[in-house]
């Protein structure tokens, strides 16, 4: 008898399995209140810069006959030509030297510090963590009376290195925060590895703790511009003349007595948010990753 050969196709030979049946496609399902909720929120957000760009592109007088929010029907540039005119290009250059060095020194601290929290198991590490825990839950306006007394003390009243010195004390403890839940995140036996291999603190703390905490680092530099951009105590109470007065009071020079110019007013807001925003659009993935970190394993 002739013996059946099993079909080409079928599965014993690997060939392909007959269709159980036809494919069904499934319409997506719409998530209303999610949508809605979005749409509102673009509302909130959108409606604000909207007002707030179309504003600083009309003359004080269409801004305050026709409001914020109607289309500006004859486009100027004149409110910004205000802005270069003033002394905004010196309020720029102090506020971006406060924010350079209260970045580099916030940096400096947060990752030595950091560094030893996390490596130094002893009591006297858990107690300094402990101590920048509790700066977290002190407010810069609770201690201004002190810190002006301090700066005072120290002859650096109406300079710069006022604004510095008290922004970077405040923004460290968030700061340590953050690299010491990024560097428990180090794998143990690496930093064992290296000890094997002879290397001490110094050289693990620059070629391998350091690389492999850029996210951060990122997150700390970031959050430490963003405190010296945006700080206006610091400023009002530490300072006096022209000369150090930084973006967040050079916009006092758009109110008068009698009268506020808003559009001028608007268009210095719109130049000084442009630098800081330009630094998170380059650093928003490090920013999102450090934070992620922040609790540690």
């Amino acid at each position: 008898m002739l013996s059946k050969r099993p079909a080409t196709g079928s599965p014993e030979h690997g060939g392909p399995r007959p269709a159980s049946g036809r494919r069904s496609f499934r319409l997506p399902r719409w998530n209303f209140p999610a949508g809605f909720a979005s749409l509102i929120w673009l509302l909130v957000v959108g409606v604000p810069l909207y007002a707030l760009v179309t504003s600083t592109l009309r003359t004080r007088d269409d801004y305050l006959d026709s409001g914020a929010l109607s289309v500006p029907g004859d486009p100027t540039l004149d409110n910004y030509r205000k802005v270069f005119e003033s002394d905004f290009l010196t309020y720029l250059t102090n506020t971006a030297i406060v924010t350079v060095a209260t970045a580099a020194i916030v940096v400096v601290l947060a990752v030595t510090i950091g560094y030893t929290v996390v490596r130094t198991r002893s009591r006297m590490s858990n107690r300094i963590f402990q101590v920048f825990l509790l700066g977290l839950a002190i407010p810069a306006q609770a201690v201004i009376i002190p810190v002006y007394l301090i700066i005072t003390k120290m002859h650096l009243y109406d300079s710069l290195l006022a604004i510095i010195l008290p922004t970077a004390a405040f923004t460290l403890p968030v700061s340590v925060v953050i690299l010491a839940g990024t560097m428990r995140d180090i794998d143990e036996e690496m930093y064992e590895s290296m000890a094997l291999d002879g290397a001490n603190s110094l050289r693990i703390l620059r070629q391998l703790v350091v690389p492999l905490s850029r996210s951060g680092i990122s997150t700390v530099i970031v959050y430490a511009s963003l405190q010296a951009w945006n700080n206006f105590l610091f400023p009002l109470i530490l300072t006096q003349s022209p000369e150090t007065r930084v973006l967040t009071l050079g916009l006092y020079d758009f109110v008068g007595q009698f009268r506020v110019d808003i559009p001028a007013l608007l268009a210095a807001v719109v130049l000084s948010i442009v630098p800081i925003f330009v630094v998170y659009l380059f650093a928003r993935r490090q920013l999102v990753s450090g934070l992620m970190g922040v609790g540690g394993k």
